[in-house]
């Protein structure tokens, strides 16, 4: 079962609700807001005898909010990896243009690319 989970910027932080839950929470960082919306999605789901785990979650972020959880991504190395306009990939994440679904997706695509060869390499010991 995974559960939709909307993240924004707030000016404290970040707040996060489930889509199809009257789930809701805020939180400083962006650890804590995780730990926080587990916490209460738990709360509900305590009396259906169901454990959430952070494997449950389906987080969605706009381009944005994503660049600034992870700082280590460095936007002009993806937009070259991707074969986009480093200025617009920019002007994306700065939120001064909305990209559309098949841009969205190019980037996505990008990022899950570096994730999965991240996740293979194995360094010599």
């Amino acid at each position: 079962m995974k559960i939709e989970i909307i993240i924004e910027t707030t000016r404290t932080g970040y707040s996060a609700y489930a889509v199809k839950y009257p789930v809701y929470t805020t939180g400083k960082s962006f650890e804590k807001l995780k730990s926080n919306i587990l916490e209460a999605l738990n709360l509900y789901f305590d009396q259906q005898g169901k454990i959430i785990s952070e494997d449950d979650l389906q987080i969605s972020l706009d381009l944005p909010q994503f660049f600034e959880f992870y700082k280590v991504i460095n936007a002009k190395a993806l937009s070259e990896r991707i074969g986009m306009n480093q200025s617009l990939l920019a002007q994306y994440i700065k939120g001064i243009k909305r990209p559309s679904t098949s841009q969205t997706n190019r980037i996505l695509k990008g990022v899950r690319q570096v994730g999965k060869e991240l996740a293979s390499i194995r360094f010599l010991l």
